[in-house]
């Protein structure tokens, strides 16, 4: 039995890079020793249906390497991720190239301030527009989708440059920030902020959950993680995105005592019930980009599975941008009914050829994953269409090979005319221009960034029909 002894689940797959070697995975790739395989904990039939697959044992197999070469390469990538993050402030905090070479001649050198509200992120560096697009109409489905995508995109810088966007730029309460704990990597690994729309919608509390970090190879390993167990009525769950929003080594039970740590979902939950509490009239978004629009669309499943009932009355939306898949068939099944009942508006983006949307993959053996809900669909001039689900599903497609490529050729070329088509604010810094070209190569890297979401919910307009009168 698994670490977690399994009393919530009788049907899971664990899979512990830690345990396997090379030679483990080599071996894993044939079948009979696949039996044997020490890396993976579920039960017999389970193990027995992944041998035969050689698509699972090969996919198992590349994503337990990865993971465990994200491992062995944490503590550089991270000191990389750092140096490079501090130079691209330290060019902006000097005015550029030219200037950072004339205050360093002059001794007038402006070195950044990490723990300052103007230290950007990688993510944050990529895109620098924080402000709110003030042409979308308050209250609509629109202005949600471009609000959450702007709380999304901030969630990943640090606390006072969020609480300084939130009060100063947008004029809003500045509710919290959260650093929550990860009970199964032992570490602060979840990031969240709240705030209150006051200016706009005095009743509404949006709640966004900080994505993956390019340089942090735990939360890459979270993304990788092909684990899940199943609930019984609920379907199987993603593990990695359980841990990140709070899952205990014993489940899901209804309540916790924390014994000094914070756990996402738990926290947000008291924090949510404390203040609808005081106001009958508060509602609640969710909303996160890639692992955290993961985490969102996890909060309401877990809710549903405690009878929170009160709860998901007062959640009003759930907007991912380029969110993985985080359950099976029958999950999904699960998560419309919750999503139905309750009058939950559940908006999913996914922007052209991001591959993050297309993991993990629908393999039928493995994995089986389901996105629940329609797709917000974007393409490269960012129209829109409401769809089942974004096209080529897997990602993996040697059709699809040659028109992703053009379409990330295209795409480095609109970097440099879409400011005179959409106007000033539509402007790509040189660093996005320079992962365009990254996106030509490795078709849908470049489609990732939180850069091509907010134009999406900016310029894409509505994607659903109106409602006839």
């Amino acid at each position: 039995m698994s670490e977690t002894d399994m009393k919530f689940s009788n049907s899971y797959f664990l899979v512990d890079p830690t345990k396997a070697s090379v030679v483990d995975l080599i071996l894993s790739l044939f079948p009979p020793k696949m039996t044997s395989a020490n890396f993976i904990d579920c039960p017999p039939d389970t193990l027995k249906s992944v041998r035969r697959s050689f698509t699972s044992r090969w996919i198992l197999a590349l994503v337990v390497l990865l993971q465990k070469v994200l491992m062995f390469i944490r503590k550089p990538l991270a000191f990389i991720g750092g140096l490079l993050t501090y130079w691209l402030n330290l060019l902006t905090e000097n005015g550029g190239s030219f200037k950072l070479i004339v205050h360093l001649l002059t001794g007038k050198l402006v070195k950044p301030d990490e723990s300052s509200s103007t230290y950007a992120s990688f993510i944050g560096c990529s895109d620098r527009r924080v402000d709110l697009d003030q042409k979308i109409n308050v209250g609509t489905i629109e202005y949600k989708s471009m609000l959450s995508a702007m709380a999304s995109k901030i969630a990943y810088e640090n606390k006072p440059f969020i609480t300084s966007v939130v009060k100063n730029n947008w004029k809003m309460d500045f509710v919290g920030f959260y650093d929550f704990y990860n009970a199964y990597q032992e570490k602060n690994l979840t990031q969240a902020f709240m705030f209150k729309a006051l200016n706009t919608d005095p009743n509404l509390i949006v709640v966004s959950f900080r994505g993956t970090e390019a340089f942090n190879a735990d939360d890459w390993c979270t993304d990788l993680d092909v684990s899940w167990y199943e609930l019984k009525n609920v379907g199987k769950v993603h593990v990695g995105f359980s841990r990140a929003l709070g899952l205990q080594k014993n489940g899901w039970p209804k309540e916790i005592i924390p014994f000094g740590h914070q756990y996402a979902y738990y926290t947000i939950r008291q924090k949510l019930r404390d203040m609808l509490a005081k106001d009958k009239n508060l509602k609640f978004i969710l909303t996160g980009h890639s692992l955290g629009g993961a985490i969102a669309a996890l909060f309401p499943a877990v809710l549903a599975i405690h009878g929170e009932d009160k709860l998901l009355d007062k959640l009003e939306g759930v907007y991912t941008f380029g969110q993985p898949r985080v359950g099976d068939e029958e999950f999904a099944e699960f998560m419309n009914g919750v999503v139905k009942k309750h009058g939950i508006e559940y908006e999913r983006f996914v922007y052209n050829n991001d591959i993050v949307p297309r993991v993990p993959f629908d393999d039928k053996v493995l994995f089986s994953y389901k996105h629940y809900g329609t797709c917000n669909y974007f393409n490269s001039l960012y129209q829109g269409k409401v769809r089942e689900d974004a096209p080529n599903g897997n990602y993996f497609s040697l059709v699809w090979l040659i028109p992703k490529m053009l379409s990330g050729l295209w795409e480095f070329i609109r970097s440099f005319i879409l400011q005179f088509w959409k106007g000033k604010e539509y402007k790509e810094n040189w660093m996005m221009s320079s992962i365009r070209v990254l996106g030509i190569f490795i078709p849908g890297v470049s489609n990732h960034f939180p850069f091509d979401y907010v134009n999406s919910t900016r310029l894409g307009g509505s994607v659903r029909p109106l409602p006839n009168l």
